[in-house]
Parts: structure tokens; sequence; C-alpha cells
């Protein structure tokens, strides 16, 4: 038999193992440092039951930074916790793994190595009577697949609750199962009108109570829906706790900011920073808060005081930027970073900067929907209240009506629009494209009747409507 020749079949047998390197993990190449920072994190704060997975996660990512070696301890330490954690389920929870080493033996054309867990596989399945040689079709291996898609950022979050709810299926009152859905609804929820991640994480709470990571995640949501002291119930709970006390520091922190409790958000995050100095998220939350200590004292002042001077106000503004700029180093494709950096620049009238963060935001490639109509919501309040241009501003408003997608950001897009029309219609200003407005606003939410009186008032103004009304 040629080399050629096995070097086929091993790739060919390779191809029909579920793995890591089967399940088509979209990661951008600017994400990997951030994603293995996050994975390690994990694997240092997060106490669970369901952190086999973490390592094979780790493990690949190590192979797609040519780091085929320390993939192959990453794989190590897989199959010391599952001797550890899961040694009645064994060989079960071993086909990732196995899977994985065989695809890393291949790859640094170590065929006998490659062949010798292509066996291990191909046994299991023989012995737990799949109709696959080398792959099996069972709930743990669902669950294994959604976990990974789970980590590996939105863009592979719908596949993953597609994993879940199959696994679901065959073990509803399953604890990792249930986890791994919760999580992934609660990270597709932005619909504040339609939640859908509420009831399965009350799930997850019964199933995994002295699970702290998914308690802040009910907090939160709780909070969203206007349920904040029972939420913070859960967010104190969480916190007396020592289980995953680093990791969970940040949901915390993130509960209390949206509480107008920066006082209480802040020293939480300080907590954290020292033992997690690489974590984007950590430093976009500490961000967040210094901005919201900026808004509180305009709001506070009645806008900038006319006495206040500039160095001043950049004093006040310049934690957050810092936060913000952190954040991006260290993880380049974070859309909403750029914004809110781009918000603090304007706010001491650095607006060619502002400007070129907003574009950098407006271009990213594979952003969400719901975060592509937020973008265009607060570029147009920038366009409004910085730049003075309210034609600029409803452009952006009706860029970001004109994506379909149902969420918080698109009402808001429907408020900033109807305000500004109104206000410009009470002004006696732009009369008719104000009242066309007004009527388009309607039309988009279904309410006909409200449009064509709009639209019947622009027409007594003028014959000349814009096609878009």
């Amino acid at each position: 038999m040629s080399q050629e020749y096995h070097n086929t079949m091993t790739e060919e047998n390779c191809n029909q193992l579920r793995c890591h390197f089967t399940w088509g993990l979209e990661i951008e190449n600017s994400e990997v440092p951030d994603l293995e920072n996050r994975i390690r994190e994990e694997i240092e704060f997060l106490d669970t039951k369901y952190n086999v997975g973490i390592h094979n996660l780790l493990a690949y990512v190590k192979h797609l930074q040519g780091q085929d070696e320390e993939a192959l301890q990453s794989l190590k330490e897989a199959e010391d916790l599952i001797q550890r954690q899961h040694a009645d389920l064994s060989d079960t929870r071993s086909l990732v793994t196995w899977g994985n080493y065989a695809w890393l033996y291949y790859h640094m054309d170590r065929l006998e190595e490659a062949q010798t867990y292509l066996d291990k596989v191909e046994n299991t399945c023989q012995r737990l009577a799949s109709v696959f040689r080398y792959r099996m079709e069972c709930p743990e291996m669902d669950c294994a697949e959604g976990w990974a898609l789970l980590k590996c950022g939105r863009q592979n979050y719908e596949r993953a609750r597609v994993c879940f709810e199959k696994a679901l299926k065959v073990e509803p009152e399953n604890p990792e199962f249930s986890t791994g859905y919760a999580i992934t609804l609660y990270r597709l929820d932005y619909d504040i009108n339609h939640v859908i991640s509420l009831n399965a994480l009350q799930q997850a709470v019964r199933l995994n109570p002295e699970d702290t990571y998914i308690k802040v995640l009910l907090g939160l949501k709780l909070q969203d829906v206007k349920r904040e002291d029972e939420g913070e119930m859960y967010i104190e709970e969480a916190l007396r706790s020592p289980t995953s006390l680093m990791y969970i520091l940040r949901y915390a922190a993130k509960f209390y900011r949206r509480k107008g409790c920066v006082e209480k958000a802040l020293p939480l995050l300080e907590r954290a920073l020292p033992s997690m100095p690489f974590s984007a998220d950590l430093h976009y939350q500490r961000g967040l808060c210094y901005r919201e200590l900026v808004f509180q004292e305009k709001n506070h002042t009645n806008r900038w005081p006319r006495w206040q001077n500039r160095e001043n106000k950049d004093e006040l503004v310049q934690p957050a930027i810092c936060e913000f700029q952190e954040t991006l180093k260290l993880k380049p494709t974070f859309e909403m970073a750029y914004v809110a950096l781009a918000e603090m620049h304007a706010e001491i009238g650095q607006y060619r900067e502002a400007e070129d963060n907003f574009q950098i935001a407006l271009n990213m490639k594979d952003c969400a929907d719901h975060l592509k109509q937020e973008i265009h919501l607060r570029y147009g309040k920038f366009q409004r209240f910085h730049q003075k241009s309210d034609a600029k501003a409803i452009t952006q408003y009706l860029n970001g009506l004109r994506i379909k997608e149902i969420s918080l950001s698109r009402e808001r897009l429907f408020n900033a629009l109807e305000n500004l029309a109104k206000k410009c219609l009470h002004q006696n200003i732009n009369v008719v494209e104000s009242l066309g407005l007004l009527g388009l606003i309607h039309k988009l939410k279904g309410d006909m009747d409200s449009a064509l009186q709009y639209y019947e008032r622009a027409l007594r103004c003028t014959n000349l409507l814009h096609p878009d009304f």
C-alpha cells in the first residue's frame, strides 16, 4: 500500500468522525487569540462539571495556531478529566477526544497513531451498535458539538441551539444539556418583547442549583424583564458562593451598572481584573462603568457646564477611552467597543476620531443584524447631537430600520426617528418630510390607518413626496 493511498484513506476515515475538526466551527483568524484567552479563563476560573469539551476546544485552537504538541497535551488533559469525572461512561465521553487525536496525528503525518485512535472510535461504535463505522448519533455527541459551537462566537449560536434542542428531545431533564441550551438562548435573546431564554434559564438553575454562572445569567435576564429585585436575589446568592467567583464578577458588575449603581459595579471589576488582565470583556465592562460616570456628570450639570475647561472634561472621559482601547487591542472584532470609544471621543470634541471608529463599526464583517441596528442608532445620535445634522441622523435611523430584525434597537430607532420628526414638525421645519417620516414609521409598524393620515396631511401641503414614504 503506497504512502499516498494510506494518507488518502486516513483522511477519508477522519472525515467521518464527529469532533472539532469536522464540525465546521466558524472562527476568524483575528478572533483566535481572544478565543484562546476566554478558554483559559474558563478552565482556570469556571467551576463546572462540563469542562472536558473546553480542553478539546483548546486543543483545536492550538492546532489552528500551528502548535500541535501543545494541542496533544490539551487532549491528554481531557482524557484525564474523563477518567476522573466520567469513568462509567468513559468510552462514549472519549469519542470526541479520540476523533481530535486522530485528526491531529493525521496533520502531523503520524498515520499509525492516527489509525490507533480511528480504531478506538470504530470499536466503540461497534460495541454501542452504531450504524456508522466512525461516528455515533447520540445526545452526548450533540451536546459536545453544541458546547463547541457556543464557545466559538455568535455566528455559531443558531447551530448550537439546534444541537442542544436535539439532545434535550432525548433527555429533557439532563442538567448539562439544559445548561448549554439556556446559555445559548441567553446569547440569542435580544428582543425584549419576545424573551426566549427566561424559562430555559430557570430550568437550568433548577437542575444545577450549585451553578453560579447560570444564576447570574438568570439574574440579568430577570433585570431585562423588569423583575430587578428578583434578579438581584440571584446575583447576591451567586456572590456569596466561592464557586466560580472570579468568573462571575463581571456579570454581577453588569447587573449593578445597569441598575445605576456604578459604585458597586466598579469594585467587582477591580477585584476580577488582576486574575484576568487579558479579558476583553472585563475591560469593556470597566469602560462602560466609566462611560456611565461621564453621562451621570453630564446629566447632573445639564450638559457640560460652560465653565468647565477642556482639561477637566478630558480627565473624566479618558479612563473610559483607555478601557475601550484596551478592549480593542485584545479583541479587534468587538463592534460595540468601537461605538463606545467613538462616543467618548465625541464627548470631548474629537470628532475625527469618533467618525473613524463609527466607520470601523459600520463596516465590520459578519455583524449580527441587531448590532447593526444599534450601530446605526448611535451613529445617528452622533450626527444629530454632536454634528448637528438632522438630515444625516435621519439617514442613519432609516438605514437601521431597513434591517428587519425584531429587537430592542429597532424599537429605539423608531422612537429616535419619531422624536426627530415631531421636533421638526413642531418647529415648522421641513413639514412635508416630517409628516412623510411619521407616515413611514407607522407604515413600518403595521399601523396603516395612522400612516395614511400622515401621508394625507403631507399631500395637502404639497404634491411632492419622497418615494420612500
